[in-house]
């Protein structure tokens, strides 16, 4: 019998907790995507048992309702209809999702959104001039040739021109035309300015106006400077930039729209900069790096930033801190932030090398072993959500010593010439700190071993008893997934299991195999963890442990769900080892499961992997590497 579309719609809408608590409403080939005011209003379990309604799961701020293609926009008209509300876009409901967002959380995200992707270029270009310069130093007669000074000038390209880098992210991040935002960026360190670095020799001013005067602010007055070393108005340029871009595409007729909005863009973008905008920001952020270099050298502000340091990681918030690190280097070439974040990242490693040493379970030794090593290279996510966070004990002893090693790096003055890493790798951008940056590794991961040894005793004696009774489960690696299983617009999803390929329609279950929930496949399982197949945000994290969604580069969105219906399981032989809203690296554990049980169980260990926006996508395929 063919689905009463209305009826449906009308259903769906009587569990969402009335009008007002629904924000926006679209859909894509497959799903109703809506934002909800509060969750908590929302009858989930009716949802799902409403008639046409195949599954549902939340993800990136937005309830996804899956109904199936052919049928979804026929529902969506009615519910239209049903709620009075007015059709919106997939963009619209990703953007309403988005505001919902704290202030200060939406901020520091775009931040992150601007800084981590140009931060390839940033740690090639710093470790390639820690290497260039210790070489030199080791072989003088290398430091007057001509492959140095080539070499050299590969190496510090992106920091002279880090404005014009950051200026194309930001129109990226914000919406713009990132051709326009180069533009922009060049032109705020363009050769007939004077470099910033030479301001102290003085330098023109040109008036637009005349000299007309208004209290002390003569009105058109440009300062003939350019902005080497800031970063902060770049962004609030570009932000403007976009703004008004957009309305212009808006209010110009089509006709002349390639001809009037770049050029009206570009020019009022140009004066908005550098009359107000350029000289106000500039100001406040030479301030902000005055006040965070005060405070890196002075001890006691770096002992309370070496403590804090991993909360902002927990929050999600340490992207921010790229902002001062990309100041300081600009300013003087020397990032003095790095110390705090290395000896707070290394003590995390301490306190998780001395649970995997100290813990009596295998299944937790498993993890905290391959994790402790991870964060020694400077990735952290794993050692925290994974190990410290969840024991709590030893997070704070991580939190104390990095506090410790943080206070000894302040008064050594340690500094490196990149920023994004941390650890060892460190040592490639402290090449004239080695001796004290080896100290202050010590400390803070000494100390934070040290107390956490003491400190930390095994909650589950007998569940540990059991467990070194019992012969050690083999260590799960925390490695980068190699295998490409999925590739979305050339954005790319790697393997999170070792294990037998599948295509996703001969996955034995219809709502998986049916494409409903999106294109991917399924992974006959070799192993019982699951990894993150690429760098990316926790969305979801299923109550019954046995599912998360995930969200990366691309705006992808991902499920990973292992087992076909062990739902039913109830959580009983799976472990999850991420938070919802946790930034995770490629290869950090998610789900650990055991075969044995969902096959006890009388269900498939298939881990089915699916992008669950393929839709979005004009080109989803199943990578070669998987067939």
């Amino acid at each position: 019998m063919a689905l009463d579309y209305r009826k449906c719609a009308e259903e769906i809408y009587s569990h969402l907790g009335g009008r007002e608590n629904i924000i926006s409403a679209a859909h894509c080939a497959t799903r109703l995507r809506l934002v909800i005011a509060d969750n908590s209003k929302v009858d989930a379990k009716a949802l799902e048992n409403v008639e046409g309604v195949k599954g549902m799961f939340n993800s990136n701020g937005q309830l996804q309702l899956i109904i199936g293609t052919g049928t979804v926009n026929h529902v969506y008209e009615e519910f239209l209809a049903v709620t009075g509300m007015t059709a919106a876009t997939k963009a619209d409901v990703k953007a309403a999702a988005a505001a919902r967002q704290p202030l200060p959380q939406r901020m520091v995200k775009t931040l992150g959104d601007v800084f981590v992707p140009i931060l390839p270029a940033i740690v090639a270009s710093g470790l390639m001039m820690g290497l260039v310069e210790a070489i030199g130093k080791a072989y003088p007669a290398f430091a007057g040739s001509d492959w140095y000074a080539f070499l050299d000038m590969v190496a510090n390209t992106a920091f002279a021109y880090l404005p014009v880098i950051v200026a194309i992210s930001a129109a990226r991040v914000f919406g713009g035309n990132i051709f326009l935002g180069g533009v922009i960026g060049l032109l705020m360190i363009h050769s007939n300015l004077t470099n910033a670095w030479s301001a102290a020799d003085g330098y023109g001013v040109w008036y637009l106006f005349g000299h007309v005067q208004i209290g002390s602010y003569t009105l058109g007055q440009i300062n003939q400077l350019g902005y080497q070393g800031h970063v902060i108005p770049v962004i609030i340029a570009i932000w403007c930039m976009c703004r008004i871009e957009k309305w212009l595409h808006k209010v110009v007729p089509e006709v002349l729209d390639l001809f009037v909005v770049p050029i009206t863009t570009v020019f009022s973008t140009a004066l908005l900069t550098f009359m107000i905008l350029g000289p106000i920001f500039s100001s406040l952020e030479t301030a902000v790096l005055s006040g965070a270099k005060v405070l890196v050298q002075n001890p006691l502000g770096a002992l309370v930033m070496g403590a804090v340091y991993p909360i902002t990681v927990v929050m999600g918030l340490h992207h921010m801190y790229n902002v001062i690190e990309a100041g300081m280097l600009a300013e003087t070439g020397l990032n003095t932030w790095m110390p705090i974040a290395s000896a707070a990242n290394f003590a995390q490693f301490g306190a998780c090398l001395a649970v995997g040493i100290k813990t009596l379970s295998g299944k937790r030794k498993a993890v905290a072993i391959p994790s402790s090593l991870s964060a020694a290279l400077g990735i952290t996510e794993p050692a925290i959500f994974g190990v410290n966070l969840r024991l709590m004990k030893p997070f704070i002893c991580g939190m104390i010593g990095g506090a410790i090693g943080s206070v000894f790096g302040a008064i050594m003055k340690i500094g490196a010439n990149a920023y994004g890493v941390t650890g060892i790798p460190g040592y490639l951008t402290t090449t004239e700190y080695t001796v004290p940056y080896t100290l202050l590794l010590l400390i803070s991961g000494g100390i934070a071993f040290a107390l956490t040894f003491i400190v930390w005793k095994e909650e589950d004696q007998e569940g540990a008893k059991e467990a070194a009774s019992a012969p050690a489960a083999a260590p799960a690696a925390v490695e980068v997934p190699s295998k490409k299983v999925i590739v979305a617009d050339g954005h790319v999803v790697c393997a999170p299991t070792k294990g037998n390929v599948i295509p996703y329609t001969e996955i034995a279950d219809e709502a998986f195999s049916s494409g409903a929930l999106g294109t991917g496949v399924g992974i006959e399982p070799e192993e019982e963890i699951v990894r993150a197949p690429f760098d990316g945000t926790i969305s979801s994290v299923v109550d019954t442990k046995h599912a998360v969604g995930i969200s990366g580069e691309g705006d992808m969105e991902l499920l990973i769900h292992v087992g076909v219906d062990t739902v039913k399981m109830n959580g009983d032989g799976f472990e999850t080892l991420v938070n919802e809203g946790d930034t995770v690296k490629a290869g950090t554990p998610l789900i650990r499961f055991d075969r044995n049980k969902i096959k006890a169980a009388g269900y498939r260990d298939t881990v089915v992997v699916l992008l669950t926006n393929s839709d979005d996508y004009g080109d989803v395929k199943i990578a070669k590497d998987a067939e």
